[in-house]
Order: structure tokens, then C-alpha cells, then sequence
């Protein structure tokens, strides 16, 4: 089954509002089968929303629409959808009787523009939205030609659209629309890391070429990463299963993990696993690979803390970086950063330690050390390890391509 979210707003296309919903929904719809082909963003104008719905019908199942549903005069979704489907808006005793309760113990929400959230398109089937007052949509078209297609209308309020989802939608469509086989969609991913995609490409280029035609690969390159993601559409899982083992021992040399989770998440589970833990020293990147590892519930069980060493001072009194070493060396230095990795594992007595210090820019570059340079060491059990990097030339893009580069590292020093 194939399917499109249209959004609706003209907030969406001025940048007031960005687009989280689809992401979301498009995640959801891959668990239960449905395949998300294209995405649709238009204004509040009828002309526009009917275009879509148009263009969408011609190529998928599905639709989905978001947003347009509120009982002001820019939201118009609603008296498109009963112009559009031919039909016209008549009471709901349901939805009126849903928003009365919804609002008994505010009611001076209960108005003449909330009455009209009652009215309903005659031709639609009209699902429960338990948290807001707009009623959801369901329209069925082209039911005399054995090919019925569906469409569904949703807030664009995300946990008002994540409600509807989870509580109505995907049941309905999970009993109404999709049968076994038209669910079966699998993905497998595995990540590598220092090979150009280009070249990556090369060396899978046999195998990729005579995958069946029901698996297909995706190159999805981020932050130092390529995630190569293996889906089989109508297949047994076991078939998919079996392509990522050859796939695997292709890119053995380069690979970073089996599986498709945020580094700084696989670097926690195999330190969990380990029972070990780890600290940060940072400089350049200035608390932001701290910020990544305690991002998660449960990072308690393995991160202990950082030194955010901005100055030479702090990196000498705080983590005992030799005075020497900077004056001779400079702080963007091997030397220096090597003490730093070490010095934060002692201070938080630590079975790994990580340590950055570079040059951000746009200032303080030099013909020897360029901005976009940046030493990196680890600190480990087995010894410490150092390593510099040219990251760019934009402060941003250094600071996060350094954190990656770290925590990549870091998952393949852990034992």
C-alpha cells in the first residue's frame, strides 16, 4: 500500500512552523506496512488543497492531510474536503455532544465559531479525536471501480495528530484497509565509517547489482557515517536477513554497528554492557559530546561528568595538562590533548575518557593549523590513543563532525 501526507498551513511555508508531523507519521506507517512515497506541503487556498488531493490520488492508496481543521476563517480544510468529495456538512450529534464534555469545565471556549466544529461532511466517517475538538475524517472514493482509496484528516496539532494516529487511524487502518501480505515491509541497516561513499559504492556494486528486485539498498550518508539500509518490500524477513550478512562481511573493514540507533545511544549500550564508564574533556566542542551522552534516560549507569577546559588555565589547573606542553606545543596539539584525556579519567576515576581541542574559527587559524583542525584523543584501559582531523571550515559543522568523529572512535575502542 502506498501513501502521501499532504500538509496544510501557511505557517508551514513561511517557516513559522516547522514540519515535525510528517517525520512521525512516516515512521509509523513504515511499522504497520504502508510505504510513504511522497510529502506535500501547501497553503491555505483551496485551489492548491484541491491540486494536491489530485495529484496524490493519481499516485497512491492512502492519503493523509494535516492541519486546516480549526473553527477559524483561515481554516479551511474542512469545507474543501465537502466540496471536493461532493458532498455537504450536516450536524454531529457525537462531535457535539464530545465537545461539550471536552469543554464543561471551560465555558467560554464554547462559542459560535466552536459550534461549527459539529458540522461534519455528510460522506465522511467521522472518528473520535479525544483531545481537541476536531473531529477526524475518514473519506472513501472510487469504491464502483474495485479500487477503493482512503483518505483521512487530521489535525496538525502534533500530539492532537499523534493521538489520532496511535488511538484511531492506524487501528482503522490495521482493520479496514491493509491485509497481511500488503504489510509486510522489512529494514535492516548496518553503519560504516572511514570510506567516501563514492568508493563504498564500488566495492558493493557486484553484489548491489544482482540484489532481487524486491530489496533494495539506501546510501544515507550523516556526520561521518554512511547507514546503508537494506528493504525488502513483500518479502520474508529471513530473505532480507540474508542479504545484510553478505553486506556485512563486504564492509567489515569499516564497520561501526548492525544496527540503525544515534552513536552516542550504541556508545551507552556498550559501555552498559561493559559496566564501564566514561568522561569528557572539551574544548573546542565545548560541552556538546557531553550534552550528546547524557542526552538519553538511563546514562546515569555510565557517564560520569566533564570538563568543559575553554582556557589553558583550566586545562592545566583543573586537569593537569603540563604547562610546558602548552607553551611548547600550543593547546590544538597531541601532547596536549593526550594529558587531557587522561586527566579528566582520573579526575572522574573512569574506564574510558574522551578529549577535544581544536580550532573553531572563524578566527585563530594558522598556515600549520588551519581552522577546521582538530586533535582528539581517548583514553582507554588498553592505552591512550590520539588522533587529529580536518573538519571544516564552519564553526558549527566542525564542532558537531568532532563529536561524531569521538563517539565513533569510542565505539570501536570499546572491548
Amino acid at each position: 500500500m502506498q501513501s502521501e501526507i499532504i500538509t496544510i498551513g501557511d505557517e508551514l511555508l513561511i517557516g513559522q512552523v516547522v514540519d515535525t508531523n510528517s517525520a512521525w507519521m512516516a515512521q509509523r506507517l513504515n511499522e504497520i506496512g504502508v510505504e510513504l512515497k511522497q510529502i506535500t506541503s501547501v497553503h491555505d487556498d483551496e485551489t492548491h488543497i484541491r491540486k494536491a488531493l489530485d495529484e496524490a490520488f493519481s499516485r497512491a492508496d492512502i492519503v493523509f492531510t494535516t492541519g486546516g481543521l480549526g473553527p477559524t476563517k483561515d481554516d479551511i480544510t474542512k469545507l474543501v474536503m465537502a466540496s471536493y468529495f461532493d458532498t455537504r456538512l450536516v450536524e454531529s450529534a457525537a462531535v457535539k455532544k464530545h465537545i461539550y464534555e471536552l469543554y464543561k469545565n471551560r465555558p467560554e471556549v464554547l462559542n459560535r465559531l466552536t459550534e461549527t466544529q459539529w458540522m461534519v461532511p455528510e460522506k465522511a466517517e467521522i472518528l473520535e479525536n479525544r483531545v481537541g475538538s476536531a473531529p477526524l475524517m475518514v473519506f472513501v472514493r472510487n469504491e464502483c471501480k474495485n479500487k477503493k482509496q482512503w483518505l483521512f484528516a487530521m489535525p496538525g496539532v502534533p500530539y492532537e495528530m499523534k493521538i489520532a494516529m496511535e488511538e484511531q487511524i492506524l487501528p482503522y487502518l490495521s482493520e479496514h484497509v491493509l491485509s497481511g501480505a500488503e504489510r509486510q515491509i522489512t529494514h535492516r541497516t548496518v553503519m560504516v565509517s572511514g570510506i567516501p561513499e563514492s568508493s563504498l559504492a564500488i566495492v558493493l556494486e557486484p553484489w548491489e547489482t544482482a540484489l532481487p528486485k524486491d530489496i533494495r539498498l539506501a546510501y544515507l550518508p550523516k556526520d561521518g557515517t554512511i547507514r546503508l539500509r537494506l528493504s525488502g518490500y513483500g518479502v520474508m524477513p529471513a530473505r532480507v536477513d540474508e542479504e545484510k550478512r553478505r553486506l556485512t562481511e563486504l564492509v567489515k573493514e569499516w564497520l561501526v554497528a548492525e544496527e540503525d540507533k544515534p552513536l552516542e545511544v550504541l556508545v551507552g549500550e556498550r559501555l552498559k554492557a561493559e559496566k564501564a564508564t566514561i568522561a569528557t574533556a572539551e574544548s573546542c566542542t565545548g560541552g556538546k559530546l557531553a550534552a550528546l551522552l547524557n542526552k538519553h534516560a538511563g546514562s546515569s549507569a555510565f557517564y560520569m561528568g566533564s570538563v568543559v577546559a575553554y582556557s589553558n588555565e583550566v586545562k592545566h589547573q583543573v586537569l593537569g595538562v603540563s604547562a610546558d606542553a602548552l607553551n611548547h606545543y600550543g593547546a590544538v596539539s597531541e601532547q596536549v590533548v593526550r594529558q587531557m584525556a587522561e586527566g579528566v579519567r582520573r579526575l572522574m576515576h573512569t574506564d574510558y575518557a574522551i578529549a577535544t581541542s581544536g580550532i573553531a574559527g572563524p578566527d585563530g587559524g594558522s598556515a600549520e593549523k588551519p581552522v577546521g583542525t582538530v586533535w582528539m584523543a581517548w583514553a582507554t584501559p588498553e592505552g591512550t590513543f590520539a588522533e587529529c582531523f580536518r573538519l571544516g571550515t564552519l564553526r558549527e559543522q566542525i564542532t558537531d563532525r568532532a563529536c561524531m568523529k569521538a563517539l565513533i572512535r569510542m565505539l570501536q575502542l570499546i572491548k
